[in-house]
């Protein structure tokens, strides 16, 4: 079993991929169970007022095209996955700051929160200094208290949206 698992990250490394570990990778399913079309819609929708918007930071956006033009630019893979924890973790954290305990909404925000604090475990072996630069200063901003300056309105299923498909992208092939 361990040559087959050694073989597997052999053939990833000289396709130029980096593996996921295999918490990550169930993790991920969790996540992507818990983020399903009709959850989001009735937790992050339907049980918001009409039009209702977060503010967040203009970095804790993460949208499809940013990860393509990151991946342009040679970012790793793993430093990719490290922004894409980063930036998701706190958008459901800004989302659950705006509900009181008894929103319906609660109990599923609070679910996400537990997900991505396991999530969190497995990347609390990264350090900023083993990513590339570009993401590190990234995520140094998205927890800066500071950058409020920058902020915009966004819907709250529209930040989870962006979550579950930059999980996709980042996490298809390697999980």
């Amino acid at each position: 079993m361990q040559q087959g698992y050694a073989a597997v990250l052999c053939v990833l490394a000289v396709l130029g991929l980096e593996a996921a570990a295999p918490g990550e990778c169930e993790l991920t399913r969790l996540l992507q169970d818990k983020l399903q079309y009709e959850m989001r819609l009735q937790y992050m929708k339907h049980n918001f007022p009409i039009d209702y918007t977060v503010q967040v930071q203009y970095e804790e956006v993460l949208r499809p095209s940013n990860i393509t033009r990151l991946r342009n630019g040679t970012v790793s893979e793993a430093a990719l996955r490290y922004l894409w924890f980063h930036v998701s973790s706190q958008a459901v954290l800004r989302i659950r700051e705006v509900l009181p305990e008894k929103h319906p909404s609660w109990k599923y925000t609070q679910e996400l929160c537990q997900l991505f604090d396991a999530l969190g475990e497995e990347y609390s072996k990264y350090r900023q200094t083993d990513v590339e630069a570009v993401v590190a200063d990234l995520v140094k901003l998205i927890h800066s208290a500071g950058a409020e300056s920058r902020s915009k309105a966004v819907r709250p299923k529209a930040l989870l949206d962006n979550c579950l498909k930059v999980m996709r992208m980042l996490y298809g092939v390697p999980c």
